[in-house]
């Protein structure tokens, strides 16, 4: 994974949620809209834990030093280490989250099927990120040379990241999405809808 932007701009990636709080509030909410019932969870990509940690997720995988130091401070047991090997024993997770992650990884195919690998038989996996083709998504890939963070992302349409799932043989896919306007225009929490197409935020669920 892409680590370098996480590392030098720490406090960056927190002022984002600071500054956005209605955007992350409805990305949140778009994620617990497919959440399944409890079940051992951890996160890939876990970050800082904003979302692992309102969500009850409380393992996650983080490659950035620093990211796992603010994670720790939110209470998430964090293991150093990239999505595409991960020191897990098979089925011992139920649910893998993987949310802005996919971006910023080195290879999505075999992150995508190591999650397989090791999911619980009929476990889920929940994937937020900013669609392609949706209006924000084509004004970062513009811009994405001017931003600290995206000037190393690689981004995917759902079609994209769908057919990665399907190579790794997910299956029984649901889609929700979320955030329809430019962010600066959000003054607060933007509808949530199945399916994808509108929003820039999409999640999809797929089943082992």
């Amino acid at each position: 994974m892409r680590i370098e932007p996480f590392e030098k701009y720490f406090l960056r990636y927190e002022q984002w949620f600071i500054d956005n709080p209605n955007v992350y509030k409805s990305e949140l909410l778009a994620i617990k809209s497919l959440l399944p019932k409890r079940k051992k969870s951890i996160e890939i990509g876990v970050g800082s834990g904003k979302f692992a940690a309102p969500l009850g997720i409380m393992v996650g995988i983080e490659p950035s030093n620093k990211m796992r130091q603010l994670s720790l401070t939110r209470g998430i047991d964090v293991i150093n280490a990239v999505g595409e090997l991960l020191p897990i024993r098979k089925e011992r997770f139920g649910l893998f989250l993987m949310v802005t992650t996919i971006c910023f990884l080195d290879d999505i195919k075999m992150a995508f099927e190591e999650v397989y690998n090791i999911l619980t038989s009929k476990g889920s996996f929940i994937i937020g990120f900013i669609d392609r083709n949706s209006s924000i998504g084509i004004k970062y890939q513009r811009h994405k040379k001017e931003n600290v963070f995206y000037n190393v992302a690689n981004f995917y349409s759902v079609d994209e990241v769908v057919s990665y799932l399907k190579i790794a043989n997910f299956t029984k896919f649901e889609f929700s999405q979320t955030i329809f306007r430019p962010l600066l225009e959000i003054k607060d929490i933007e509808p949530i809808k199945p399916n994808y197409g509108e929003g820039s935020f999409v999640v999809i669920k797929a089943k082992k």
